[in-house]
């Protein structure tokens, strides 16, 4: 049996790789459910994209590749992923301040998962 040096993980940065998971796979779904007009989707017509359903799904779509190729490269103790990271948790923090009043309980979950991913980066050293 071999044993192979996969290197030291933060427990923060593992934090952050898994919650990019999650948010990346419910933001494919999410992104299914406004391709589908779902009636499941809270009343979008004072958002962003307006009551077009498919661009906020393509918006979707687009956070989550991020959020699942940052917690990929963050899970490979890539330095890069960190920065994709950052990115995407700005750029999820922002969104939900301009859902706020749209969809509270989402817009506030996702903050503050974004916050916790940003804390769980700034936390840690970077690998060497």
């Amino acid at each position: 049996m071999s044993t192979q040096d996969y290197g030291r993980r933060s427990a923060w940065v593992t934090f952050a790789a898994i919650m990019l998971f999650a948010v990346g796979v419910v933001r494919i779904i999410s992104a299914f459910s406004y391709f589908g007009d779902s009636n499941e989707v809270n009343n979008l017509t004072n958002s962003l994209f307006g009551d077009n359903l498919w661009l906020a799904g393509l918006w979707d779509l687009a956070i989550a590749a991020v959020a699942l190729f940052a917690g990929y490269s963050l899970w490979g103790n890539q330095p890069f992923g960190r920065v994709v990271a950052y990115i995407w948790a700005i750029l999820v923090i922002v969104q939900g301040f301009l859902t706020i009043q749209i969809a509270a309980w989402w817009s506030v979950t996702m903050i503050a998962l974004a916050a916790g991913v940003i804390w769980g980066l700034a936390k840690t050293a970077e690998p060497e």
